[in-house]
């Protein structure tokens, strides 16, 4: 893993501007989260990446951190039977607009992880691909949407041990799809994400 990347402080210097990202998007079981992040202008961490980057230890670490320092933040979600109704998609940029909302200032201007997403009201956005490893507040909500996502997960697995959500965090290990072609799906599982084989393509990126 590479701690030594630097990430931009800023996209531009008029607007108040919040970076936004998701996690869990590939996931068989629980809810997508998602974070918005206003960080101070003259923010700067040499640690900070891409959630996906890093490990455990650091972005809890960095979590802290972020909280700590950050203008305003917010976390929130949409969960699996929110995903089955409306698609991961635009879950996931639902997600991105209720930790917008939760914000106790509005931003003028969203930087969005990817390379889509659905207006939220008027304010403008602008989607950067890769921005969790270019932007610092993108950065920033990538690891408060995965710690946070994580501590959900660790959270239920309790209520069923059996699929190892405590490791996986429902993420389509090989396991875990063995365990729900084996007894089935509960609650929490997306039933449009369909386990057919053990052979199911992984997500483009598995972070446990």
């Amino acid at each position: 893993m590479s701690f030594c990347t630097v990430l931009l402080a800023r996209f531009q210097h008029e607007l108040i501007e919040a970076g936004c990202d998701e996690a869990g998007r590939g996931c068989l079981a629980g809810p997508v989260f998602a974070a918005a992040v206003i960080l101070p202008h003259d923010f700067e961490h040499p640690l900070l990446n891409d959630s996906k980057q890093i490990t455990e230890e650091l972005r809890y670490a960095l979590r802290t951190e972020i909280e700590q320092k950050a203008i305003a933040y917010a976390v929130a979600s949409c969960d699996n039977l929110e995903i089955d109704e409306i698609n991961i998609l635009n879950a996931s940029f639902l997600a991105m607009h209720r930790a917008v909302e939760k914000l106790h200032m509005q931003p003028q201007l969203l930087l969005i992880d990817g390379n889509r997403f659905n207006k939220h009201h008027t304010i403008p956005h602008q989607c950067i691909i890769g921005g969790d490893g270019k932007y610092l507040s993108i950065a920033a909500a990538s690891i408060l949407a995965k710690t946070y996502r994580d501590d959900y997960m660790r959270e239920i697995a309790a209520l069923h041990p059996e699929y190892e959500w405590h490791s996986n965090k429902g993420y389509p290990t090989i396991k875990h799809r063995r365990t729900v072609l084996s007894i089935g799906y509960t609650p929490y599982h997306r039933r449009t994400f369909k386990v057919t084989s053990l052979i199911t393509a992984q997500p483009e990126t598995e972070v446990l």
